[in-house]
């Protein structure tokens, strides 16, 4: 991948390093990176994350909280007064009062929690409680796949969004947009009508490739898909060209035009946001929905793994020391997690991790030749099911037993959000290569949408934290190593 900053850029980022290693000083931290694509649950992550923490939730395999080395963790203000603060109590409400999933992450946002802790070391308890600011940082995983245009020119872009477009589990999707720029002279004059319309025809085309016939994930520019405050903007206002290989953008022409404002998306977009926030990231973990791009067929699942090994191709990956934290940020763990686990039964876990893994593969090797360490999980930060077994014509079946959400179908059947079903889900594939095969279809595959599940009670009459699957394993990945 080409360098996709500046002498100027790298500057900055260092300043910042050296003002982040002067706080660290006093007060050890590390900032988290949470991302994923669309729908694998960012929110929810992050949500039952902090949950856990502040109420000594069930998390045996997260070692510090399972010793009893906790002492406390509670939130606290977030030392960047420019970015939102990251909605924990809504998102709560929603989960445990309104029994509805928070809304997707749109833009960044940022939380702040403090853990007060015992070490287990006796030599470091001597020197009294540790603690670690933990500033937990969220962002749509679409942004990571704006990082690799950096280093691209807009007739390199162009080319590759064309050829990807033209690709037979696209060219439906892609047709009426392909129609219009291939009507068009890319050395005629720039007319302001025709550079809305191919934008809007182009984001068209994006939209289609994510839904969830198609689950596609390769779709940059990512603020197409989700533009906030800048949506009308010039800056989002530009598409791919069908360009000759000797094309040069004369001016006033509508190559001119288009290239200006990709420059300017750059410039105006994915630049701040990768010098400001990504490029301060200790830790980091990609949700990932496996089961949607599994339910999409082989075309899907090849086109995640695309998508996976491009993101991780952003991080400065790396171990950290001292000496290289003053001047840039090495991201040394990097964790891949399978979300919504709890839409299989346990005997397919194994199987999720193992599809994962086998996705980003080729990328987790560069990134472990760098010295970074990274990981695979299948996990639900929130278990919306419970297991169960049914017997069927004389077999019994491993099944899930959750609350449908209101319209999901299965078959004919239309659920109401309020009635539990036992859903046998299928079984994955033995072997993860499978998935990538050509001829490889979803099969049998059965993938609901269930409604956030009721809090538990003690005997005692407390109220437990939210249920999960692996959400302990995770966070010993990610944090054990700064709570010893």
């Amino acid at each position: 991948m080409n360098k996709i900053t500046t002498f100027a850029d790298d500057a900055r980022i260092a300043l910042d390093n050296l003002s982040d290693a002067a706080t660290g000083l006093f007060e050890p931290g590390l900032r988290f990176g949470v991302t994923g694509l669309s729908r694998a649950g960012k929110t929810v992550f992050i949500t039952a994350l902090i949950h856990n923490l502040l109420h000594g939730g069930r998390l045996p395999l997260f070692a510090a909280q399972a010793e009893g080395r906790i002492a406390r963790a509670k939130l606290a203000p977030q030392p960047d007064d420019a970015i939102p603060r990251f909605q924990y109590e809504e998102h709560l409400q929603a989960l445990l009062d309104e029994r509805l999933w928070p809304q997707s992450t749109s833009s960044i946002s940022e939380i702040r929690v403090k853990i007060e802790f015992e070490s287990a070391s006796g030599w470091s308890r001597t020197f009294g409680a540790g603690s670690l600011t933990l500033d937990i940082v969220d962002y749509p995983g679409e942004w990571l796949l704006d990082l690799p245009l950096l280093g691209k020119s807009y007739e390199e872009w162009s080319a590759e969004a064309m050829q990807l477009a033209r690709l037979p589990n696209r060219k439906a999707e892609a047709k009426d947009w392909l129609k219009l720029v291939e009507s068009q002279d890319p050395a005629g004059e720039a007319d302001e009508g025709m550079a809305r319309q191919l934008a809007l025809e182009f984001t068209a085309y994006l939209r289609a490739c994510r839904q969830d016939k198609t689950a596609l994930s390769t779709l940059p520019p990512g603020r197409f898909l989700m533009p906030g405050d800048l949506e009308g903007s010039p800056a989002l206002t530009f598409a791919p060209l069908d360009l000759p290989d000797d094309a040069s953008a004369q001016t006033e022409t509508l190559h001119a035009l288009m290239k200006h404002r990709y420059e300017a998306y750059k410039t105006i977009v994915v630049k701040p946001f990768f010098r400001e926030h990504f490029a301060r990231i200790d830790r980091q973990i990609v949700l990932v929905d496996v089961l949607q791009a599994l339910n999409a067929g082989s075309a899907a699942v090849t086109d995640l793994e695309k998508a996976l090994a491009d993101i991780l191709e952003c991080f400065n990956h790396g171990k950290r020391n001292w000496l290289t934290s003053l001047f840039s940020t090495r991201t040394d763990k990097i964790l891949f997690a399978a979300t919504k686990a709890d839409h299989l039964h346990h005997e397919n876990h194994d199987r999720l991790e193992a599809i994962l893994a086998r996705l980003v593969e080729q990328a987790a090797q560069k990134a472990a030749f760098s010295g970074a360490e990274t990981e695979v999980v299948a996990m639900a930060a929130i278990r919306a099911t419970k297991e169960a077994e049914i017997t069927e014509k004389n077999e019994v079946l491993p099944v899930i037993v959750g609350t449908p959400l209101a319209g999901e179908m299965l078959g004919k059947q239309q659920f109401d959000g309020k009635s539990q079903t036992a859903l046998f889900p299928g079984d994955l594939p033995d072997n993860p290569a499978d998935v990538l095969q050509e001829d490889h279809q979803a099969g049998d595959l059965n993938f609901l949408r269930f409604t956030p599940p009721k809090l538990e009670k003690t005997v005692e009459g407390m109220t437990l934290s939210l249920p999960h699957i692996r959400l302990d394993r995770a966070l010993e990945f990610l944090l054990g190593d700064h709570l010893k």
